[in-house]
């Protein structure tokens, strides 16, 4: 049987960005319930009261299942070094039989340049290579026979260091990169090993970037 407190928190489930919110206390109780009042009442089939809807709120906002969980607030503020670098450009390009040769031949350049930044990740179709606005010349000569679908210049990595325990824990990521969103931060990709990942932003948002996930640590 359907309950107001069943279908609102269904209905909070379903928003993220609401429900994290309304952990946070940062949202208006009798506000919101006037927002979803239409829907919970469709999803009903009768008249809600506001203050019934207020009441199921409340309880969810005090339901640890709702809040930034004791794990996750202990992971972030055991975030450890933040490592920032400039001049980057991004390549996509489509996935070939001859690509991994070049990139032997790319790696092979790169292992002559001990400061030159490089990452790559490999999906189903394309291939990603971040690389030192340096190595351009060097990328476009290797590859100028592999089909680039997209280049990024004038972009700035960040790489976070997690404390081991962060793949024991679920919602790590999905925390960092909500403040991420709630800041505008645009981010071009995302590199994950077990206990790193980085991501690439464009230059002129690098600081709020850092100093959003710096700001965790202190949560």
């Amino acid at each position: 049987m359907k309950t107001i407190s069943s279908v609102v928190e269904r209905y909070i489930k379903k928003k993220p960005f609401l429900q994290s919110a309304l952990a946070q206390g940062i949202i208006n109780l009798t506000s919101l319930s006037r927002m979803v009042k239409p829907e919970i009442e469709e999803e009903l089939g009768k008249t809600v009261r506001n203050g019934a809807i207020v009441m199921a709120l409340k309880r969810l906002s005090d339901d640890l299942e709702f809040r930034a969980t004791h794990k996750i607030v202990k992971v972030l503020k055991n975030i450890g070094e933040i490592t920032v670098r400039s001049s980057l450009t991004d390549y996509t390009f489509l996935a070939s039989d001859t690509i991994l040769v070049q990139q032997a031949k790319l790696l092979e350049a790169i292992n002559n340049n001990k400061d030159v930044f490089y990452t790559s990740s490999r999906g189903v179709n394309e291939i990603n290579i971040v690389i030192s606005t340096v190595m351009d010349s060097t990328v476009e000569t290797l590859f100028k026979n592999e089909k680039c679908t997209q280049k990024s210049e004038e972009l700035s990595s960040i790489t976070v260091k997690l404390p081991a325990e962060n793949v024991s824990v679920p919602g790590i990521y999905y925390f960092i990169f909500q403040r991420l969103a709630w800041e505008g931060i645009v981010l071009y990709e995302v590199i994950s090993t077990t206990n790193e990942f980085t991501i690439l932003v464009n230059d002129d948002q690098v600081d709020v970037a850092f100093k959003t996930i710096k700001d965790l640590k202190g949560l």
